[in-house]
């Protein structure tokens, strides 16, 4: 339905509205090109310049870059994941292992005792996924796979604001991993996720917070070390 609004500056920020609304649902994911300006100004039914305006305030809060004679791209979630992004750029990989480890294992001991049937059914069928994200050696399959895991995880501790949190964080940890991956997609390098569920299934806090800690520290361990190769 086109937007419509006697004032532009209000259309302007409908239309921002909109638009973060198609990034945040993953309709538009991190890395996707969002369609066209004249393609917008169909859809909305808005002004080509109330479009232009709208894609640029997105790209200054940092969810869209817009790249000359190529298109614009999504490449945060959220106005905050942007900021964390640019601001964790050149962070050690350590220190962001440590903070993935930290957060992990608080929400997986939380979901452990939290836990709904539907987080254990969705749990399962993500687990299977990245099973098999692996099975295929697709990098960019594993990477989204392996970080919608740990986010239902968070998620299923119900606790809305880490769960916010880890979410804005995601674009970071998701760069993090994928720098990880090509070390090895061997089968003797997996590390396998059904100890982590089946903790949280069971109920059990500190296994469950073991096992998310000790994920994010080995992945680091196993960079050092083929770093070192």
């Amino acid at each position: 339905m086109p937007l419509t609004s006697p004032r532009r500056s209000a259309l302007v920020d409908q239309v921002i509205t909109e638009l973060r609304k198609q990034i945040a649902s993953g309709e538009w994911p991190v890395g996707s090109r969002i369609p066209t300006e004249p393609e917008l100004v169909e859809q909305l039914g808005v002004a080509r310049n109330t479009v232009r305006e709208a894609v640029r305030a997105l790209a200054h809060n940092g969810l869209l870059d817009i790249r000359q004679g190529s298109g614009t791209y999504v490449v945060a979630t959220s106005e905050l994941a942007g900021v964390m992004q640019r601001r964790f750029a050149d962070a050690a990989p350590r220190h962001i292992a440590e903070l993935r480890s930290t957060l992990e294992s608080s929400a997986a001991r939380l979901a452990a005792e939290r836990r709904t049937e539907r987080d254990l059914a969705q749990l399962d069928v993500l687990l299977e996924r990245r099973d098999a994200a692996w099975e295929s050696g697709d990098i960019e399959a594993f990477v989204e796979a392996d970080a919608t895991l740990h986010l239902a995880v968070v998620a299923a501790s119900h606790n809305d604001v880490m769960t916010t949190l880890y979410a804005d964080l995601r674009d970071v940890l998701r760069d993090w991993l994928r720098s990880d991956v090509p070390h090895g997609m061997r089968p003797e390098d997996y590390m396998e996720h059904a100890r982590l569920v089946e903790a949280i299934r069971a109920g059990d806090a500190e296994a469950a917070g073991a096992e998310a800690a000790g994920y994010a520290l080995a992945c680091h361990r196993e960079r050092i070390a083929a770093d070192g190769r």
